[in-house]
Order: C-alpha cells, then structure tokens, then sequence
C-alpha cells in the first residue's frame, strides 16, 4: 500500500487504519489471556485492552474483555495522565494502579498503562486490565466494612522505569497476597500485552506512513459520536423511569433510574438508589458508568464500535454517597453483584420507548463461586488454593427469541470450564447441568439456569466467599411473562446458606449452587406450540409445567 501522509489521509485509508487499530488491540488482548496466570483470566476473558490519544480519549477497544473493564478504564487513563503527564513519559516507562476510584472499581483489578513511542516521539497509550485472584486482606468477598479490609491498595506508581521494574513495588506485591506466583505472573502478563500492542501500532504506523495519530483519532471520535447521535435521534425525547429490588447485604437494594432522551444525547440519572451498604457491594461512579452506557449502546447503537466518541452522548449521574456513587473508603470488592443490575434498570426503562428490542430481566450479575482453601504441603508457592469459579444463570426473554442458557450478560465473561477448575483446587465437581423449569415462561421463555454440585477432594474444609443476588429477587418476567426461578445456594446435608458472606463447607458434605433463570416475556400461552413440545423433549420444562404454565397438552400417540 502506498504511504500516506498523517495530514491527507484518504476516507479510505482512515477507515482501513481504524479497523487496523481494532486488531491491533484485539492481538494486544489475546496475548494477555493467553500469558496470565488467574484462571478467570486465561478461561474465562475477564479483561480489557484498549488503545488511547494523547489526550486520554479510547480510540479502540479489543472485542475480547468485560464492559465493566472496558468502559471504566476508559477514565482511568485520564487519571494516569493527571499524575504523570506525557511531556514526563519515557520510553520502556509503564504505570500501575489498583485504586477503584481511578481504576476500574474493586482492588482486584490491575490496571498498567504503557505509553508508545515511535522513532523516539510519544505516539499514543495502552491500557489493560484484568482481575487478579487475590491481593490480600479478607478475600475476595462482600464482608469487609472498609475497602483497607480487602487487600493491597496500590496509588498511581511507575511500575516500569525506562525498562527497569521497581522491584521495591513488585515485592510488595508478592508479600501482600495468598498467591505470589499467580499475581506477579499476572502483573507481568498485563505488561507484556501492552508492549505486543505498542509494538503492532508502530509496524502500522510505518505501514501506512503516518507520524501520529491525531487525523485518525478525530475519524474515529467524530464518526462514532455522529452515528450515536444519529441513532439517538430517531427515539421519542422525554423521560421515563424504572425501579428494580434485588437482594443486597443484609437488607434489600432499590436502584431507581430516571432516563432522558434529547438532541444530544441519553442521560441516566439514579437519584432515588438506596444509600451505600456497610458491606462490599458498593460501586464506584466509575463502574457505574461502565454498566449504564453498555447497557444504552445494546439497545441504541449496539452495531458502533466502542470508543470516547461513542460513549460520549451517553452520560451518567448518581447522587454522591448513593451506593451507585460510594466515595472512598468504602468497601466495594463485590462491586460487580449491583453494577451489573443496571442495563435490566435501563432496560426498564427503554422498555417504555422501543419495547420491541427490550429483553425481559435476566440473573444479570456473576455467580462467581469464590472460593479458598489450604492444601497441604503447599501449591506451587502459593499459600493454598483460592479461585473464581464462574459460572451464569439465564438471561431475559427477547421480544423475538428465547433468552440465553447458562450465559453471562451483561459481563460476557465466559463459565470456568469444570477440568480447570478441578486442575487448578482439590475440588470435586459431582454435576454442572441445565436446571429445568428454571426459565421463566413466557411466549419467549427465560432463558434457564444452572445446577453445581461441589465437594473437597481432600479431608480438609474449604471456604466459600458467597456474593451472589436474584435469590430474594429473581428476574422479573414482562408483559405477562413469568418471573425467572430465583437462585438457591444450599448443603447437599440441607442447610440453605446465605447468598452473601464468609462460609464454610465442611469435608464430606456438598455445596450445591442452583443459578437463577432469566424472566419471561409475554403470555405463556402465546408460545408456539411447537417450540413448548421441544422444550419438553429436551428436558428444558417438564410436562406437568407444559400442561399447567403452558396450556399444552401432547398429542396422543398413534395407535
């Protein structure tokens, strides 16, 4: 391809650059999965890589990560670049942080930015983040009452020196987690996928025969910016509101949402959302954002690459102290099981204006079955075993088709695969199936949960840090659709357990975690009946459901 001057690039050439950056950070994403140590990273693509301006603004995003990752880090380069601004940026210089208020929401999320040079001139930023399985304190759970209670608190620091690793910083963080090997390989894998990103951008660079890219980062910015609008634009202006109650701590939690439409945009605003729990499930604004504005581009403008331009029309506000909005230093390690509520609280909303492309509510939020335990004799140099065992529940009924089984919406993260969770902990995983009858009905079905049964492979106890909601509160189904089975975590001796907490399972015994469906949209008896007498073949809903939910009696078998 012929070399083309930064300052006169073609629409052509601008296009072909901007896919070009997309895979760029795509590459820079997969070498990062594929590096890390923490399973959920590796298995279960629980990051974010993305490529930034000078200026701090997102230019492209991989299509592997979490919204959650995504979007949060997105304001979090603007906070590295406030303490270290680019004319102090040295090339093999790299920057780390954990705060939740500049990073992307809890303390397990490193986020390192590197800055990119290119024939010694700064050229752009790459960040990353990823979730690391345990930095200390009280473990990855919702019971600590302050956010010093869940673990090491790294401020914004040079991780890297002009290529030389502050090893004072590194030995910090080894010897304030359970698993030094797991986090400092991991701190390194997010290093390293940055450097493979900086590395491809500088080969298109020359490729292309550009020296920056400022005339690129405005076709990108405006594009996008141009096409939300134009999307936003073809919607009714006004303002509808939608509440929603899911479990909380140890008291219910409203999340009360006003949207607005208008020529410049949609706003969210959760005046109304219960003040901050005591406990860890309180969200930074910045991850609240990160929810909302996924949650409105599903809906408004889900074919527009995600980048500043694109988010840009989509604004979010929450009272300050709400637990949408919790300032430091309040404990928010499970900041996940209320942030990703909020495309269902959006989508109610939405649901008033096009209800024709709102699904019904859906589980939402992770089950993560997180759980720790020693081993004896040691593992590997870690001091036990502790793990993030994913795992989903059903998401929402479409206006046009069922919703999805056993499948993480709105985080996409994928289920830990049941052989690398029993590689990785002496955990014993008797069953992991669909769980009948747990979608709810509807003329489009909920989609259904799922059932795990789990015991120690070893004479020992192991520890479950419960952070799991819709057990109280399970999906609502719409426009007549029925609610989805609300999720159930139990002993397999009986005991119900609680879905949130420090608890113990004992040797011998089982744990047993039943995931919630998602709801129902519509009248059951609108199914066709065709797709109820394949839900009944498939073990998906039994018969007596199909009879009594569905009005659908099986023909007679021929004689």
């Amino acid at each position: 391809m012929s070399q083309t001057s930064s300052n006169s690039a073609g629409l052509i050439d601008l296009q072909i650059m901007w896919n070009r950056l997309i895979a760029v950070v795509e590459e820079q994403a997969q070498t990062l999965m594929r590096t890390a140590f923490s399973p959920i990273v590796r298995e279960c693509g629980d990051l974010s890589a993305g490529v930034f301006d000078l200026q701090g603004r997102m230019l492209a995003q991989a299509v592997t990560g979490t919204p959650g990752h995504v979007n949060s880090m997105a304001e979090s380069v603007k906070h590295f670049l406030r303490h270290f601004p680019v004319e102090t940026m040295e090339p093999g210089d790299a920057y780390i942080t954990n705060d939740p208020w500049m990073g992307t929401g809890h303390l397990n999320d490193f986020v390192i930015t590197t800055p990119c040079f290119r024939n010694g001139k700064l050229v752009a930023l790459f960040s990353c983040t990823s979730h690391l399985m345990d930095i200390g304190g009280i473990g990855f759970g919702p019971d600590a009452t302050d956010v010093f209670m869940e673990g090491l608190y790294i401020p914004m620091l040079k991780l890297i020196e002009r290529g030389k690793v502050n090893e004072t910083l590194m030995a910090m963080i080894r010897a304030n987690t359970r698993q030094p090997v797991d986090t400092e390989g991991d701190v390194y894998s997010l290093a390293a996928c940055n450097d493979v990103g900086a590395r491809r951008l500088v080969e298109m660079m020359d490729e292309f025969g550009i020296d920056s890219l400022d005339v690129l980062a405005e076709h990108v910015i405006a594009r996008s910016r141009e096409a939300v609008l134009a999307e936003v634009a073809k919607l009714p202006k006004g303002s509808w509101t939608n509440s929603m109650t899911v479990d909380g701590y140890d008291e219910p939690v409203t999340l009360g949402a006003t949207l607005t439409i208008s020529d410049t945009g949609i706003h969210v605003d959760y005046t109304g959302t219960t003040a901050p729990s005591r406990r860890g499930i309180n969200v930074p604004h910045a991850y609240t954002t990160a929810y909302t504005v996924f949650g409105l581009g599903c809906v408004v403008a889900s074919n527009i690459p995600n980048n500043a331009g694109s988010l840009e029309p989509l604004t979010v506000s929450a009272p300050e102290g709400a637990i949408l909005n919790a300032p430091k230093p309040a404990p928010v390690a499970s900041r996940h099981v209320i942030g990703q509520m909020l495309p269902d609280v959006v989508f109610g909303c939405l649901r008033q204006v096009i209800p024709d492309r709102v699904p019904a509510e859906g589980t939402s939020c992770l089950w993560n079955i997180n759980v720790r335990g020693r081993v004896r004799g040691g593992q590997g140099g870690n001091y036990g075993f502790g793990m993030a065992i994913t795992s989903n529940g059903g998401t929402g009924a479409r206006p046009a088709q069922d919703g999805l089984s056993a499948t993480a919406y709105p985080s996409g993260v994928r289920g830990t695969p049941v052989e690398i969770a029993e590689t990785q902990t002496p955990l014993i995983f008797w069953r992991k199936e669909l769980r009948p009858d747990s979608g709810g009905a509807g003329r489009t079905r909920g989609g259904l949960g799922q059932i795990m049964e789990i015991e120690s492979g070893v004479d020992e106890t192991f520890e479950l840090l419960a952070a799991f909601d819709r057990i109280d509160h399970p999906p609502r189904g719409r426009d007549g659709g029925v609610d989805g089975a609300a999720g159930v975590v139990q002993l397999k001796s009986g005991k119900r357990l609680a879905g949130k907490g420090f608890q113990t399972i004992p040797p011998g015994d089982r744990l047993i975690v039943m995931t919630p469906g998602g709801g129902g949209l519509g009248r059951p008896g609108e199914r066709d009946r065709t797709q109820v007498a394949r839900d009944v073949a498939d073990g998906l809903i039994d018969l007596k459901t199909a009879r009594e939910v569905y009005g659908y009696e099986p023909p007679l078998a021929a004689e």
